[in-house]
């Protein structure tokens, strides 16, 4: 039986072997933040609001340089605008909560978090019927003659048969998905208990790890800088994306972009940067779209 609970712990049983990359990037956020000036107060206050390790570590250099709120709160705003499409892509699995829990749960939702929930909600591809269960690929949904056509030509004499078990169904619905097995007991009102244990573990672990990064950062000489680990940070978020040819020209595009804008004040390159970045993805997936 499901309940609260099961789909509680099941969600931080997920998110818990995720926790060894999280833990040494918080770490090194507290760390770095206190170097570049920023007050401990300040540093862990930055990991429970904000709650993003991409846009702590841009935020950090921005407050030190006394940047404008308004600038300030744009960058972290464009540098966190991917959460609103993990938000779209668990919508139809959690719209029935309430206001409260959609505000929790958006608050708890990192890249790691979503990366669990989504594979525990999505179910399987279209269930084969039964009788030809055992059959592999596209012989998973034979051919079957319609009686009144049978004699007839063309490929009307093979139409589609529906499920035996949905056979009264109209349109799609005669192959109905299926949720996979490990996760059918998750459905229904108790699922979003599973996003918030796997979002919880993240928020607990990031937390003690920034606490952790702050406390030897403050002990470490001024002479021995970290600044080195900004950009070194990032080279490692970015490399594991360039999967395409489109993302690859989309970073170098930010990087010279970047370069270009480097002497804006009050580091507005980064929002210049990520904005050319973002209109020159926009036209090139458009074009190829219409290929």
């Amino acid at each position: 039986m499901t309940t609260p609970r099961s789909e509680f712990f099941a969600g931080v049983r997920a998110e818990l072997p995720l926790q060894v990359g999280v833990v040494p990037f918080g770490f090194i956020y507290g760390a770095l933040a206190v170097q570049l000036g920023v007050p401990a107060s300040i540093a862990q206050a930055m990991s429970s609001v904000i709650f993003g390790g991409s846009s702590q570590f841009i935020a950090a250099p921005l407050i030190v340089a006394q940047t404008p709120a308004l600038i300030l709160i744009a960058t972290v705003f464009f540098v966190n605008l991917r959460h609103a499409l993990y938000s779209a892509s668990l919508a139809p699995y959690l719209e029935k909560l309430s206001a409260r829990w959609k505000m929790l749960l958006a608050y708890l939702l990192t890249d790691e978090a979503y990366a669990v929930a989504i594979a525990r909600f999505q179910p399987h591809p279209l269930t084969p019927s039964p009788e030809t269960a055992a059959g592999e690929g596209d012989k998973r949904y034979p051919l079957t003659p319609c009686p009144e056509t049978a004699a007839g030509e063309g490929d009307k004499r093979y139409p589609l048969t529906p499920c035996p078990e949905t056979a009264a169904g109209e349109g799609d619905k005669r192959y109905p998905l299926t949720p996979s097995p490990e996760t059918a007991a998750g459905e229904g009102d108790k699922r979003h208990w599973f996003l918030f244990g796997a979002g919880i573990t993240l928020w607990s672990f990031w937390q003690a790890s920034t606490a952790v990064g702050i406390f030897v950062g403050a002990q470490v000489p001024p002479e021995w800088s970290l600044d080195f680990a900004l950009p070194l940070t990032f080279i490692a978020i970015v490399l594991p994306m360039l999967r395409n040819r489109a993302y690859v020209l989309c970073a170098i595009v930010a990087a010279i972009g970047g370069v270009l804008a480097f002497g804006l004040p009050y580091k507005l390159g980064y929002i210049v940067a990520a904005m050319v970045a973002i209109a020159f993805g926009f036209i090139l997936e458009t074009r190829w779209t219409h290929r």
